[in-house]
């Protein structure tokens, strides 16, 4: 919903100015979207898996705008391309992935209220993401469309995102946003077949 050109050009007037500083910088789009990944991890790992859920929101939020900035570096520069697309696209999926382990690493390491609960959520709301990115690549390759479902990678990350702040500073609500997480991923998986199949079978 969020992850579509119509969204990115309302965010136009915050992100043109920051993508034409760090051209001006002689920052390249890939070695941008490198850094976020790396960072990401980093974030995850230090953070995240440690239980600094405020920090780490803080940080993951900030490094979030990466994934806005590296795209538009590359339309500014004349240079977006299917490696481009590649590169960001492989990448959103190992820092997807990062983020949901490191909260799961530490729920699983601590004796806390709905631990399980989290770790069984967040293993399948981890698969399910990917496989809402998969279906997507899998529907292109075949010419068919599939930009559709309610929660793509833009709205699954602010759900975590806002998680993490809630449970850093109010309570503890993890166990719920990964249970949500989990539900609204396999919807949009279930989506994105369905509008596929109505495409390629006639």
């Amino acid at each position: 919903m969020l992850d579509n050109p119509k969204s990115r050009r309302s965010l136009a007037h915050l992100v043109d100015p920051i993508a034409k500083l760090l051209i001006k910088a002689r920052i390249t789009p890939d070695a941008l979207t490198w850094f976020g990944a790396g960072a990401t991890l980093v974030i995850s790992v230090v953070f995240l898996a440690q239980g600094d859920f405020l920090l780490g929101a803080l940080l993951f939020g900030a490094f979030g705008s990466i994934d806005l900035l590296d795209g538009t570096m590359a339309r500014m520069l004349g240079t977006s391309g299917a490696w481009g697309a590649f590169l960001d696209s492989t990448l959103d999926r190992v820092s997807d992935a990062a983020v949901i382990c490191g909260i799961c690493f530490y729920y699983a390491n601590n004796d806390l209220p709905n631990s399980n609960l989290v770790v069984s959520a967040g293993v399948i709301a981890l698969v399910m993401g990917l496989m809402t990115s998969y279906a997507r690549a899998k529907a292109e390759s075949l010419n068919a469309k599939c930009t559709i479902g309610i929660a793509e990678r833009a709205e699954r990350n602010i759900l975590i995102w806002i998680s993490l702040l809630i449970t850093s500073l109010v309570t503890d609500v993890m166990s719920y946003a990964f249970v949500i997480l989990a539900v609204v991923s396999t919807i949009t998986v279930i989506q994105r077949i369905v509008y596929v199949r109505k495409q390629l079978v006639s």
